[in-house]
């Protein structure tokens, strides 16, 4: 999955790599602030994040985002893809909201250990991507797991991969477009906004609304996921634009790995042996994926600086968007 304005020749920006810790870092808490918001259920929590969302994008555009990145965003075909994307986006939120208040975080944890695997994928299938030997072996592991898990759930992990594939859909969509996170994030919630609200208020009419009705804390946590869902994206925004490619591949395991520790150590879930199994070939299938991302981000440095050495156009050298395989 590509990163728009990532830099792939370059050595990281130690802000940089704190923007990302940060951000990985955000996210991977996440499971703690979610059983907050209960009594809502995860469709409450899933529309008011949606609608403080929009708030909280519509308020930081009027700083961050220039008239004109508007007008080059808001086409007929862009305007098509954000509405899949907001689609795709709402999904991954609603299953991660309800698996994380259904004492499901080890499995949602696994969705975004699959996650990066799963891009590679769809860059086969949709894109029509040649794969490495070692990607390969990746893809062939991280399968290996899911049976795995499967014959130890008894089922295949629905959670897992229903949001490893709408995160995986969301990032390949996200990659079609040029765009910066605060106006995306303002279409995509502005999209979802009417039917979110349209649900606050029928859950107001049947009075079944918490929103309001559960004191002053549980509002304001409520109307948090506004902006600690634009944050992170920030910090990524702020990361992506300062470290290599590879780098930012690296961290995005902070993620899922406080995701799984939560899980097992804070929530007390439940690690039978054949689960160890299943997430020790999801680590393997994620260290050879690592591997050969690294060998390649090297391979293409020493390619950058020979080409220089060569008196090459530095406007080719490590080009921006390159894909992290």
């Amino acid at each position: 999955m590509r990163v728009k304005g990532a830099r792939s020749g370059r050595e990281p920006d130690n802000r940089g790599v704190l923007y990302g810790i940060g951000a990985y870092g955000i996210w991977g808490l996440f499971p703690l602030y979610w059983p907050l918001l209960k009594p809502a259920g995860p469709l409450e929590i899933l529309a008011s994040r949606v609608i403080w969302s929009l708030v909280t994008a519509l308020i930081l555009s009027v700083f961050l985002v220039p008239r004109s990145r508007w007008r080059r965003l808001l086409n007929r075909r862009n305007t098509a893809l954000l509405a899949a994307a907001s689609i795709t986006i709402a999904l991954n939120w609603g299953i991660y909201i309800w698996a994380v208040n259904s004492d499901r975080v080890v499995e949602a944890a696994l969705g975004y250990y699959i996650n990066p695997i799963l891009s590679i994928v769809l860059g086969v299938v949709l894109l029509k991507e040649r794969l490495a030997r070692l990607q390969w072996v990746s893809v062939g592991l991280a399968v290996a797991a899911v049976v795995v898990l499967t014959v130890d759930y008894g089922h295949p992990p629905w959670v897992a991969l229903t949001l490893a594939a709408s995160f995986a859909t969301y990032g390949l969509i996200k990659n079609r477009l040029d765009a910066g996170a605060v106006e995306t994030l303002t279409v995509e919630s502005g999209l979802l906004a009417p039917f979110a609200l349209g649900y606050l208020l029928l859950l107001h009419f049947q009075g079944q609304l918490t929103y309001g009705q559960g004191g002053a804390g549980h509002t304001a946590l409520l109307i948090l996921a506004g902006p600690i869902t634009a944050v992170p994206l920030l910090l990524f925004a702020a990361a992506a634009t300062r470290i290599p490619l590879s780098t930012l591949g690296l961290l995005q395991y902070i993620t899922p790995t406080l995701q799984f520790l939560l899980g097992v150590v804070y929530f007390g879930e439940a690690m039978s042996p054949g689960r160890w199994i299943g997430f020790g070939l999801v680590w393997a299938a994620l260290a050879v994926l690592s591997a050969y991302g690294l060998h390649r981000a090297r391979r293409r440095r020493r390619d950058d600086r020979d080409a220089i050495g060569h008196g090459s156009d530095a406007g080719d050298i490590g080009s921006v968007g390159r894909s992290w395989e």
